[in-house]
């Protein structure tokens, strides 16, 4: 290490400390040194010499101050901070970081903080000038940005702000405790609870966990107790010129079979006069900026990338210097971005080029949205080319932020409507027709937004063309059940968790085998888990608990409440619901044991066997080949003959829904690095028809059942 002083600049992630070393380098460059396999820098700008070092996340977290690593023990109130590798076996990394930091900054002379300027960067930050540094905290200085542009790291270096920010800093430490002091207890009480009446099983809750779990299996209950009630509906054409045009008929739901018999008889075969011609033109407004929440949705809407997938994506588009930070609420593209230098930055790309030229050549106006974020505007484009070719979900990514960000610059588009009322007798149908004017907008952002045309000839009043009808009986349908995107976009409604955390939780209740499936199948152990915890504690699945949290540690951020103070509320708001959880814990254990062994008899079952009828198809694996497989469990009594093959080398889930072609039970199938997708295990499903080749792979691979 340098003997002479220096200023030491600590970052959030090898990348971005990279990037800050060549921002802030004279003309001499950066010198990239090793120590222990951890990268750091050394540089010199503006006559000051610079050692700029990485963390990797977070170094340092919460656990109890006596280091009880048994998961039997709780409760647990007496915390402290300590260094991630003496809790946590995965994470024995993390000392070669410590200790790296902890020798560079023994010659340091100031110190800055240019971890993400959120409140996790925060956090971060404050906690190795604390604890690696030798209590420098009080000694540091802020570095805020919002992308990793060299322009933008040499401004925020330029206007380091003149000590750490201690109001995000103490929300930051509040919520990680809050949530290791819920999380931890919770959690240690339902895994003790199972290995004492049976086997250890990895179980979690949380403050947020709990209630997001929750609105799962209210969903899930209301769908199983859903009655579906008949009704019966007209499927009407009005054929024009040899072409049939869809028919609203007035009354989407006909409440008896007579009823629309009666309506088929007067209708069907009989000319429908033309009544009515409305025509109405208007604006449609740009779509807003985006925030984290929305680009989630987004992303998993258009390309079905869940939302934690979709984030670490981002994170690596921002790391590589593409895109602005994009954990934000905020929908707002402040001017002080430089809109005409991000614009010319994307006329270098052929496909953004001409949609960039015109926005320059004219008023550079974004249409923003309500959301604001303190700390950071929304998503947007740096308008800098990739060091390497994006691929992949990378570029499908990219693109779909470029757009957006073309787009809110843009004019309105025009849609016209058209609502053409016919009559036939006593009767009214509707006939509608879509077009667009002017695309404005969707010219950048067309094929990620609802712009389709259903264009109709023209028609006069009095015309009259015949109607064709028919029949359709039709069951009301249960609530939806929710997918990724959806239960996301619940939680930032109910205002539970964080733009930060909220995909981290949904990602937690699939690793748990608390839900599966792209429309999210509460299992039997994660009905059970609510069940259990709304018996003996209802009051942590309390929505508005949760929120009550979350706007107290706000006031925290606000410097309108104390940090200690709420973690003393929270101990003394625990400590009676884990008295209760510890008393009942035989009973607990028992019930969660059943639970468990009934989860993992659900994710072998596919679904009633299409030839006997008898039993159910089952998940298996060949004893021999140990390849797994589709069979009815009479097959290996000789009373059926359905077996299937099934992917190799894949996770297989049961879906729950039967192929809509034949019937036969459906798959769902994912491999590493790949979409999933569903499987229907019939080989002869007239779906197939069009990939033998596929079907000829899935023979060869067939196992033998013994």
């Amino acid at each position: 290490m340098p003997r002479d002083k220096y200023t030491m600049i600590i970052t959030e992630k090898p990348t971005a400390a990279e990037r800050i070393a060549s921002a802030l380098s004279d003309g001499s460059g950066f010198t990239k040194r090793e120590k222990n396999r951890i990268p750091y820098y050394e540089h010199s700008f503006d006559g000051k010499r610079l050692i700029t070092v990485p963390a990797i996340g977070h170094l340092y977290t919460v656990a109890a101050r006596s280091f009880v690593l048994t998961r039997d023990v709780y409760p647990i109130f007496d915390l402290s901070w300590v260094p991630k590798y003496k809790v946590a076996k995965d994470d024995r990394n993390i000392k070669r970081f410590i200790s790296l930091i902890s020798e560079i900054a023994e010659n340091a002379s100031e110190f800055i903080n240019a971890c993400d300027y959120d409140l996790e960067g925060s956090t971060i930050g404050y906690n190795v000038l604390k604890y690696a540094c030798d209590g420098k905290q009080s000694q540091g200085r802020r570095m805020k940005f919002s992308t990793l542009t060299a322009e933008a790291l040499r401004k925020a270096y330029s206007n380091l702000e003149s000590e750490l920010d201690f109001p995000l800093i103490e929300a930051g430490l509040a919520r990680h405790e809050i949530d290791f002091l819920y999380g931890v207890n919770l959690s240690r009480a339902l895994m003790s609870a199972t290995r004492k009446t049976g086997r250890y099983y990895t179980l979690s809750t949380g403050r947020v966990q709990g209630p997001t779990l929750k609105f799962l299996v209210e969903r899930e209950k209301s769908i199983g107790s859903f009655v579906p009630i008949p009704f019966w509906t007209l499927d009407s054409f009005l054929k024009i010129n040899d072409e049939n045009f869809p028919l609203e008929f007035e009354q989407p739901r006909i409440q008896s079979r007579s009823e629309a018999e009666s309506i088929l008889r007067d209708c069907d075969g009989k000319p429908g006069v033309v009544d009515d011609i409305q025509v109405k033109s208007y604006e449609v407004s740009p779509p807003v900026p985006l925030d984290v929440g929305t680009f989630q949705r987004e992303a998993y809407g258009f390309f079905k990338i869940n939302p934690y997938r979709s984030l670490q994506i981002a994170e690596r588009l921002y790391l590589a210097a593409l895109i602005s930070y994009p954990r934000t609420d905020s929908q707002k593209l402040p001017p002080d971005i430089g809109f005409e230098n991000i614009l010319r930055g994307l006329s270098n790309f052929k496909e953004y080029r001409s949609l960039a030229l015109d926005i320059t050549s004219g008023k550079m106006i974004p249409n923003e949205g309500k959301r604001t974020d303190p700390a950071h505007p929304a998503i947007y484009p740096t308008g800098k080319e990739p060091d390497r070719p994006l691929l992949g979900s990378d570029l499908k990514l990219f693109d779909l932020i470029v757009r957006r960000f073309l787009a809110v610059f843009m004019k309105p588009a025009v849609r016209e409507d058209v609502r053409i009322t016919v009559r036939c007798g006593k009767y009214s149908f509707l006939l509608k027709s879509r077009r667009i004017i002017s695309r404005g907008w969707m010219d950048s952002y067309g094929e990620y937004s609802s712009n389709a045309e259903l264009l109709l000839p023209t028609l006069n009043r009095g015309d009259s063309f015949p109607i064709s009808a028919k029949i359709r009986t039709c069951f009301s349908q249960p609530p939806p059940r929710y997918n990724p995107s959806s239960l996301l976009k619940l939680m930032d409604d109910q205002n539970i968790g964080t733009k930060a955390t909220r995909s981290q939780i949904i990602k937690t209740l699939y690793d748990r085998g608390y839900v599966d499936g792209d429309r999210m199948r509460v299992s039997v152990l994660g009905i059970e888990v609510i069940e259990t915890l709304e018996r003996y504690c209802p009051g942590i699945l309390s929505v508005e608990m949760t929120r009550e949290l979350e706007e107290k540690m706000g006031l925290i951020e606000d410097k309108k409440l104390h940090r200690s103070g709420l973690l003393v509320e929270v101990v003394r708001n625990l400590k009676p619901i884990l008295e209760v959880l510890k008393e009942k814990e035989l009973t607990i254990g028992k019930e969660l044991n059943t639970a468990i062994q009934n989860a993992r008899l659900q994710r072998r079952v596919l679904g009633s066997c299409p030839v006997c009828k008898d039993e159910n198809i089952l998940l298996l694996r060949s004893r021999k080949s140990g390849k797994q497989f589709a069979a009815c469990p009479n097959k290996l009594k000789g009373l059926c003959t359905f077996s299937a093959p099934l992917p190799q080398g894949a996770t297989v889930l049961p879906t729950g829904v039967p192929c809509p072609t034949c019937g036969y039970p459906t798959v769902l199938v994912k491999r590493s690095g790949s979409r999933p997708w569903t499987l229907c295990i019939n080989l002869q499903c007239p779906s197939k028809k069009n990939w033998k080749s596929k079907e000829e792979k899935l023979k060869e691979n067939q196992p033998s059942e013994g």
